[in-house]
């Protein structure tokens, strides 16, 4: 059975290549052929739609390894899910490729600039038209945005901006709505 494991973990890694790495030349006969030679066309087709939903559906969930086994152990208690050496092939699978799958989903994902850097300081005002604003702390923040798909040669985009008190606590504010709807939305 140790041969079902390996089949599978080739069959993971083909499946990686072609939907997540943008790889052209690995196609189902090549995968039938050199991982599953014994099964039948409708075999294979039925193995490795199995394969492939399971694997969007871990990738797309983000699954860490706790998450994985409790999953994976649900699937060979299924009827018609995975047998003992095919759970053991998706962990096997999901420990060396989950950075970088998760990696190219977020860069399909992303659209137009990315933050790269965050720089910020305070300092206080020691000059200004008007006296009451002598001694005041200023936020000085400063973005490095780049391109999603810039080379790295260009240089990347620098936004520089001066943030009052009141300004810095609403935006502190809008950061804390943002991060609570993000915890709901996650759940």
């Amino acid at each position: 059975m140790a041969d079902e494991g390996n089949s599978t973990v080739g069959l993971l890694n083909g499946i990686a290549k072609r939907e997540y790495y943008g790889s052209t030349d690995i196609t189902d006969e090549f995968l039938k052929e050199e991982l599953f030679p014994n099964l039948s066309t409708e075999e294979f087709t039925a193995v490795y739609a199995k394969c492939s939903h399971l694997l969007k559906s871990i990738a797309s969930a983000g699954m860490d390894f706790n998450q994985l086994e409790a999953f994976l152990t649900s699937q060979t208690k299924k009827k018609g899910g995975l047998s003992e050496p095919q759970a053991a092939a998706f962990s096997k699978f999901w420990k060396n490729n989950k950075t970088k799958i998760h990696n190219v989903m977020v860069s399909r994902s992303t659209y137009g600039k990315t933050l790269k850097n965050l720089s910020w300081r305070i300092d206080i005002k020691a000059q200004a038209k008007k006296v009451d604003q002598i001694n005041t702390p200023t936020a000085i923040v400063e973005l490095q945005l780049a391109n999603k798909n810039q080379s790295q040669s260009k240089e990347d985009d620098v936004v520089q901006f001066e943030l009052d008190e009141v300004m810095l606590g609403s935006l502190t504010r809008s950061l804390e709505e943002i991060e609570e709807r993000l915890i709901t939305f996650a759940k």
